[in-house]
């Protein structure tokens, strides 16, 4: 079979997966319907999402939503579909909607307030003192958003949310969220169910208290261990801007709170799923949270309240424009076969049509190879219709024509996910940031790159005078943009590529790196000595991106055109051999097109294979 048909018949795994609100009475035969209506519009796996709007009698893991969610399951296994399972109802998760708190109160959210005076109640615990103030380990007050009228934020039902920096508290969390789900339906994971969604866990929970901080029982004892001293006697520099070296105690808190949420939650999580036989997916709090997604099977990101929008600025700058290249980079960096987005939500009900394909598009020359759509709605009955719209598949203006995107979905997912990236450069980031001002410059001008965060640069890659080798990638030039990715512990472990100039300091300059591109043009000149360009065009053309894949000996380039004008260029890539143009969309091979000529339409998409296509 050639890489076209292969292509054109893409496995029924890799669907779009969309969230799909259970908002309503439920029914076993309107619920079985509706996977029916799925399933003939190209959408053959789906997210069984408990949502605002449920009747009381379908309490999050009652009997009744594990007897619901086992007809859904059952019946996508009778049609040949996937299924990914929610952990909350509704987020974000670690809470069981209230269950664990209720289990024991001491498992509600925890945060550290200063106080002026201790003036402790309930179950109040005093951290330390100074001479100003009283540090006290008290309720951060943050709840979850639920699923029954009266359970939203601010109102009087909200549920609590659990502690998730406490190993008892999450433990119980599992029990009561995931184990049920596993003893419901474990004849189809690892087969019809192949993932768990985990949803944006907070510390704190939401609409906690103001000007807290994250805490747990006994995190002092953490901290020390941790850090290696005691970081009580600084307790002040976290609220303080002028204590002495406040910014490193701030970052040594972060770090060591980063550490105990991987150990109590992430970490446990993922161990879960992979003795049940399935992925943990879903995307922590952050855009830039590239390091809890090393505890993600499928790492992710979420696209919501139009973070990004086609033609802005912001969907090149600002920290929410790193997250595609942050899960996509995580996947290949821990060695993972998928990645993915939830996307759309909270776009309202104006989300258009051209919308919805602009943000696909830009998800898939990012690299992300699973898209889930943000959402499907059970019923939009009466206010359910404004819970967080907008319906963007049965309730859609375009659901009519769903199916060829759904099919262009699924086969760019298999292209991506089943094909090895071929991407020479990286940028430097951090657990939990990632820069953007050298990132922009590389996407106008079409040199692809991926995201290595600083751990992971120094625990998991092989540094030479030839680049940086981590599993299946290796990068020729590493780009540090602006100092506050300047990290002593790098110069060590960079000194061979820093004497080789492949080096490069963007922006401003770090002592310790000889390579300095105050400018973008500069910057593209030093990557274009260390590598002859792998896509080049005539004349330039900032809206065009593109991603590189090798397929066996096949090399495929897909190209998209994020701008808002036609695209008309002569186009040269560096692989060798025939050349071959399809449309991806109408999934057809372009015949008689010029090898070296690439004419994109706003939102248009065009893929060339360079090489053995058999």
């Amino acid at each position: 079979m050639s890489l076209f048909d292969r292509f054109l018949d893409a496995p029924r795994e890799y669907t779009p997966i969309p969230f799909w609100f259970l908002n309503d009475d439920l029914t076993e035969d309107e619920l079985k319907r509706q996977i029916d209506d799925f399933a003939a519009h190209g959408v053959y796996g789906f997210i069984p999402h408990a949502r605002m709007g449920l009747p009381e009698s379908i309490g999050f893991m009652s009997d009744n939503w594990l007897r619901y969610t086992r007809v859904c399951v059952e019946h996508a296994a009778r049609k040949g579909m996937y299924v990914v399972l929610y952990d909350e109802g509704m987020y974000p998760s670690g809470s069981c909607a209230g269950q664990v708190v209720a289990a024991n109160p001491r498992h509600a959210a925890r945060c550290l307030q200063r106080r002026r005076k201790p003036n402790l109640r309930d179950d109040d615990e005093l951290v330390a003192e100074d001479e100003h103030y009283a540090y006290v380990n008290t309720r951060s007050g943050g709840t979850i958003r639920g699923v029954h009228y009266g359970t939203d934020d601010g109102e009087p039902g909200a549920h609590p949310a659990g502690d998730l920096l406490n190993p008892e508290a999450m433990a119980s969390f599992r029990r009561l969220a995931l184990d049920p789900h596993y003893e419901t339906l474990k004849e189809h994971f690892g087969k019809t169910v192949l993932a768990v969604f985990t949803d944006e866990p907070s510390m704190l929970g939401r609409g906690a208290k103001r000007g807290v901080k994250p805490w747990t029982w006994g995190l002092e004892d953490f901290l020390d261990t941790t850090l290696g001293y005691d970081f009580l006697p600084h307790l002040a520099a976290l609220w303080d801007d002028g204590y002495p070296d406040a910014e490193r105690y701030r970052a040594d808190f972060e770090r060591a709170l980063d550490e105990r949420l991987e150990q109590t939650y992430y970490a446990p999580c993922q161990q879960w799923c992979r003795e049940h036989g399935i992925a943990l997916t879903g995307h922590p709090d952050g855009p830039c949270d590239i390091g809890a997604l090393e505890y993600f099977d499928w790492p992710g990101q979420d696209i919501v309240w139009r973070y990004i929008e086609p033609y802005q600025d912001k969907a090149l700058e600002g920290e929410q424009s790193t997250m595609a290249k942050c899960s996509s980079s995580a996947q290949h960096h821990y060695g993972r076969a998928r990645n993915l987005n939830e996307c759309f939500g909270a776009y309202g009900w104006e989300f258009t049509e051209d919308e919805m394909h602009y943000l696909t598009n830009w998800l898939f020359v990012r690299g992300v190879n699973a898209i889930s759509p943000h959402a499907f709605y059970y019923s939009l009955r009466d206010k359910r219709r404004d819970e967080r719209p907008p319906d963007v598949g049965p309730n859609s203006p375009w659901w009519d024509r769903y199916k060829p995107y759904a099919d262009y979905c699924r086969r760019m997912s298999w292209l991506l996910a089943e094909g090895q990236h071929v991407c020479p450069f990286a940028i430097l980031g951090r657990r939990s940031r990632l820069p953007w001002r050298a990132a922009r410059v590389m996407f106008e001008t079409q040199h692809d790159f991926n995201y290595l965060d600083i751990d992971t640069l120094l625990s998991h890659t092989t540094v030479t005078k030839d680049g940086i080798a981590i599993r299946d990638m290796h990068y020729k030039a590493l780009i540090i943009d602006g100092r506050d990715y300047d990290d002593a512990n790098c110069m060590e472990a960079l000194a061979p590529m820093v004497e080789s100039e492949r080096v490069i300091a963007y922006a401003e300059p770090i002592a310790w790196v000889s390579c300095f591109a105050p400018t973008p043009a500069e910057l593209v000149r030093l990557l274009d000595v260390i590598e002859f360009p792998d896509v080049t065009i005539t004349p330039a053309h900032p809206g065009l991106r593109f991603i590189h894949m090798r397929h066996g000996g096949a090399d495929v380039y897909f190209f998209t055109n994020e701008g808002r004008n036609p695209i008309d260029v002569e186009v040269y890539v560096s692989a060798e051999g025939p050349r071959q143009w399809w449309d991806p969309f109408g999934a057809r091979v372009l015949e008689d097109v010029p090898h070296n000529r690439l004419r994109l339409p706003p939102l248009g998409t065009r893929i060339l294979v360079a090489g053995e296509t058999k």
